[in-house]
Formats: C-alpha cells, sequence, structure tokens
C-alpha cells in the first residue's frame, strides 16, 4: 500500500469516527420536555376516553367491556418504546429510508385495491390485515410522504422556485396517490396528503402561484372523478352536513347523535363516563366521534382543556422546527406537526358539524392501535430532531 493510499484510508476513517461522534453526541444529547409531556399527556387522556367511550359496545360485541381498551393501551406502549427508542437515533438515518418508504407506500396502496386482499368496511376498502389485525396503508403514506418531501425538497433550495424541478415532481407523487386513495375511496386520506405535501413545498420555497396550481390540479382530479361516478357518495354527506335533521334516522343519524352529545354536555359536562350517547345511540363512538363524548362527558370546559393541549403540541413542533439544525430537520418536524395539526382540526370540525363528514380519526384518542403506534413514532422522530438544538439549550 502506498502512502498515499494511506493517507486516504485514515482520512477516511477520521471521518467515519465523526460521523459516529455526531450520532452518538445526537443521541445523548436532552429531547424537548415540553413537547415530550404533551405527548404523553395526550397519550394518557385519550386511552382513558377510548376506554370511557368504548365500553358499552365492547360489553355487546364481545362479552368484554375493556376489549377496546386493552389492544389500545399495548400499541400504546409498543408506540411509546418505539418513541424513546426512535427519539435517541440521529433523524438523518431517515434520508437513506425515503425511497424505500415512498415505494412502499406505494406498493399496499395497489395491494389494497386487488380484490380479495383488502379489506373492506362501511363500503370503503381501506384496510390491510391478518384476522383481527388490520392497518390503513395510508399511515404509511402519510409518513412516505413526509420523509420524501423533506428529503429531496431539502437538497433542492432554489430549485423549488421552478416548476419543472420545484412543484412537478411532488405534485406527480401526490397525484397519484391521490388517485389510489380515492379508488378506495379514502377522502380524508387525500385531504391530509395533499395538505402536508403543500405545506412542505411551501416551506421549501416555492411561489404562490405555483401553490395555487397544485391545488387547482387536485382540485380538478377529484371533480373529474365525481363526474365519471368513481367517487359518488361526496354529495349525500354535503346535503347531510348542510342539515342533517331532514333525515335524522337515516344518512344524517350519526351526526344528529353527535350533536345530541355534545350538546349533552354542557358547560360542565354529565361526568367521566356517564355519556348516555356512547350505549349505543352514536355510531363510532370511541374512533371518529369520540371527541363527541368528550364534549358530553367533559363539557366545554374539558373539551377547550383538550384542543388547548393540541394547540400547545403544535405550537411547539413548529417551534422545534424553527431552531431544528439544518433544512431537512426543518422540513420533517413542519411535516409531522402539520399533519397532526390538519387531522385534529378536520375531525373536531366534521364532529361539531362545521364539515362534512370525511371519516376522520383524532390522533391519540380515536381508537386504532396501528394508528396510534405510527404516531408516537412520528412523534419519536421529532424529539429526535429536538435532541440536535445545541444553541438553544446553550441559552
Amino acid at each position: 500500500m502506498t502512502r498515499s493510499d494511506q493517507t486516504v484510508q485514515k482520512r477516511q476513517m477520521s471521518h467515519a469516527r465523526a460521523v459516529e461522534a455526531k450520532n452518538l453526541e445526537a443521541a445523548r444529547g436532552r429531547m424537548d420536555l415540553p413537547f415530550l409531556l404533551l405527548v404523553l399527556l395526550l397519550t394518557t387522556i385519550g386511552l382513558i376516553m377510548v376506554f370511557s367511550a368504548s365500553f358499552p359496545s365492547a360489553y355487546y360485541e364481545s362479552g368484554d367491556a375493556a376489549y377496546y381498551f386493552k389492544r389500545q393501551a399495548v400499541f400504546a406502549v409498543i408506540g411509546l418504546v418505539a418513541m424513546i427508542a426512535i427519539s435517541r437515533v440521529n433523524y438523518q438515518r431517515w434520508r437513506g429510508a425515503a425511497k424505500i418508504l415512498l415505494a412502499l407506500a406505494f406498493f399496499l396502496l395497489i395491494l389494497v385495491l386487488v380484490p380479495g386482499i383488502g379489506v373492506t368496511r362501511n363500503n370503503a376498502t381501506r384496510w390491510l390485515g391478518v384476522g383481527t389485525l388490520t392497518f390503513q396503508p395510508s399511515e404509511i403514506a402519510k409518513l412516505a410522504v413526509i420523509v420524501f418531501f423533506a428529503d429531496s425538497i431539502s437538497k433542492k433550495r432554489d430549485k423549488m422556485r421552478s416548476f419543472r424541478e420545484g412543484v412537478l415532481p411532488y405534485l406527480v407523487i401526490l397525484s397519484l396517490m391521490s388517485i389510489l386513495m380515492l379508488l378506495e375511496p379514502h377522502l380524508s386520506g387525500t385531504i391530509l396528503i395533499v395538505g402536508v405535501g403543500i405545506v412542505m413545498m411551501i416551506v421549501g420555497g416555492i411561489k404562490g402561484w405555483l401553490v395555487g396550481l397544485g391545488v387547482g390540479a387536485v382540485g380538478l382530479l377529484y371533480v373529474k372523478l365525481v363526474e365519471r361516478g368513481v367517487i359518488s357518495y361526496g354529495a349525500g354527506r354535503i346535503l347531510m352536513w348542510k342539515d342533517p335533521w331532514v333525515d335524522a334516522a337515516g344518512d344524517g343519524y350519526q351526526l344528529c347523535q353527535g350533536l345530541i352529545a355534545i350538546g349533552s354536555g354542557g358547560l360542565l359536562g354529565v361526568g367521566l363516563g356517564k355519556s348516555r350517547q356512547k350505549f349505543l345511540y352514536l355510531p363510532e363512538e370511541h374512533n371518529d366521534y369520540i371527541f363527541a363524548i368528550v364534549c358530553e362527558e367533559l363539557g366545554l370546559i374539558g373539551a377547550t382543556i383538550i384542543m388547548l393541549l393540541f394547540a400547545l403540541l403544535i405550537l411547539r413542533g413548529f417551534w422545534i422546527a424553527l431552531h431544528a439544525r439544518d433544512r431537512f430537520g426543518t422540513l420533517l418536524v413542519v411535516g409531522i406537526t402539520t399533519l397532526i395539526a390538519i387531522q385534529t382540526f378536520l375531525n373536531i370540525a366534521v364532529v361539531t358539524g362545521l364539515l362534512p363528514t370525511t371519516g376522520i380519526s383524532l390522533p391519540f384518542f380515536s381508537y386504532g392501535g396501528t394508528a396510534l403506534a405510527l404516531q408516537l413514532t412520528e412523534m419519536g422522530i421529532i424529539l429526535s430532531v429536538s435532541r440536535q438544538m445545541p444553541a438553544i439549550r446553550a441559552g
């Protein structure tokens, strides 16, 4: 081996040690304590509300009043362990998984549409699974879009201002993913993914008129799918949203029962565990409409406190994004935090009648083990980014 070869080898070893030291430093850094406490608090309250909202239907369906609670608690523990583990891994490692995650998301979204493979519930084929364990590929698709967009956009900088390099590739990805999800159909998931993608593109530096073009294209795609009969449920939902009482025993039943639950809670609520609407009156009382039970049992004051906790979590997430060490970390946190923000707003807006029903869950609260585990995993990514803010810790 020549002297020059030895020099190159020493430099490579030195670089490898430097990278390892950086990873070790990231793992030992202090995670953002306020964000961690907010996540733990929302998860704990969510578990309590799942048990309170689900025990009548759980007993009726399985004979075990704690059936849904126990399953949710198991996934909460798995998610919390994953959150702590991921928070100690340098978030830069997610760059290598970006393309793999995106390819996996597309594969699963296609697989769920294959006859005989996807699981159908309530006239929608959105799930894959074995036995009683099911999950929605859209949950993986959300994370895949965030990681891929963060990795790709962070490398482009000034190129984001051009349509060909800064908008078109991401618009194609969002359009293809939207088509697959609308075929399920899964309108709420489509709205979430498109919304998060657009926000990340804006943060990445694209021009305002390009955002309008992208939104217009997605909107046109939706209209065309409705015209061709691919999507046929939108009109009825809008009609029931305008006045659910015209068919309170039919298509408007769920919204009417939800509004009754909210109205019954008043200012202070009827008391934790004392909801009447959860006794097989309100459909999806432990899932999409769990916030209605929150309002009934905890009242306006309790519901407002929970909304305040969500607001604090979202604001803290954006604060971490502003102080992230690099552009990739900023985009990762912006994407995940925006996802939580949009999903929380849409769920509460749907339950209270502000928006038409879209079948969207409330983060940390709605029953769904795999969704909760993935949400906590995403919180671990944010905590990983928060570990690498030495200037903030020093201040």
